[in-house]
């Protein structure tokens, strides 16, 4: 099987279950929306819910993503930054407990983290403070740390670090690995659409975009955007929700469904449907296998609170991957 290498914000997720909305209120946070706050902000946030029940999880897209697949067996890596901090040191923890291999800038700068204010709804509010994640600089990257991998997975969030970016693709290229970009987010995409499509362009073997992301990189839409991916890239992805993703390689075309859930919360769906597909694709699987087995994993991860499942969950997971692999 392929080795998997991710690069993204390292984050912590602090998910907080609100007794109702009055915390948004007092903050001035419209509900379900993703505010940036600076540490000042984050610290009282986290100081006025203290009380409330939370929990901790490693988050930011990218390691989200290498969480699951290192969750599915997949020997993979993290290149991040943290701060020198004990939120950093939970980060690391977390992710090395899910058997990934980490590679961390530590900074004076606090760890990110990602309050995620839960209303009695189900209803996400989140106040992001990057912190010491967006301090990772193309200095940071060691060539030693791409060595014996095989496939690298970024987030498009980095491309406001495009000399990062671009130095990550070129040491992939001399390792003669395959590169796999998330477009991350349709305002990401429309604040930064010269540099992603030169980056798509010039290094990358397979791009995921959601409905929206996708329509912003193409002014196009589902088909007729992913068959513009496609032109740039070896493999295209375009998610669509509860219809499934369409899926395009060359001439090969391909619609996958999703599976019947009952969704509570839809954070996390596309980093971890880029975990099962990218399985697929480090075992050499088709494209519709690739694309079930993302289907399998979104859909689970919706049916909880957050972007980390429970063993249980992930051995029934396992399960059905297993049966998919031997379908004929």
């Amino acid at each position: 099987m392929k080795k998997i290498l991710g690069i993204g914000n390292a984050l912590v997720d602090v998910m907080t279950m609100l007794n109702d909305d009055s915390v948004l209120g007092k903050f001035g946070f419209p509900k379900g929306s993703m505010q940036l706050v600076d540490k000042t902000k984050s610290e009282s946030v986290k100081s006025e819910t203290r009380n409330l029940k939370r929990s901790l999880a490693s988050g930011g897209s990218a390691a989200n993503t290498i969480h699951g697949l290192a969750m599915l067996g997949v020997n993979t890596g993290f290149i991040g930054s943290v701060g020198k901090d004990d939120t950093g040191e939970f980060f690391e923890k977390d992710m090395k407990a899910a058997g990934v291999k980490t590679f961390l800038s530590r900074r004076d700068s606090i760890t990110g983290t990602a309050v995620a204010l839960i209303s009695p709804d189900t209803e996400r509010t989140f106040a992001t403070h990057l912190g010491a994640a967006v301090e990772l600089d193309a200095a940071d990257l060691n060539t030693d740390d791409f060595k014996d991998y095989h496939i690298l997975y970024l987030e498009g969030y980095l491309i406001l670090n495009k000399i990062l970016v671009e130095k990550a693709c070129r040491i992939a290229k001399e390792n003669k690995m395959k590169i796999a970009l998330d477009l991350a987010s349709y305002n990401v995409v429309e604040s930064n659409l010269p540099d992603l499509k030169e980056i798509i362009e010039k290094y990358i073997d397979i791009v995921f975009a959601n409905e929206e992301e996708a329509k912003s990189f193409t002014g196009l839409t589902q088909l007729e955007a992913l068959g513009s991916l496609s032109e740039l890239s070896d493999v295209a992805v375009v998610k669509i929700g509860k219809e499934g993703s369409l899926i395009k390689r060359g001439e090969e075309l391909i619609k996958v469904g999703t599976i019947e859930v009952q969704s509570i919360d839809t954070t996390g769906a596309g980093d971890l449907y880029a975990s099962g597909f990218l399985y697929g694709y480090a075992n050499d699987l088709p494209l519709e296998k690739c694309g079930l087995i993302g289907s399998v994993l979104a859909g689970h991860v919706i049916e909880i609170i957050g972007a980390k499942m429970d063993e249980s969950r992930w051995k029934k997971i396992r399960r059905t991957i297993k049966e998919i692999v031997e379908e004929d």
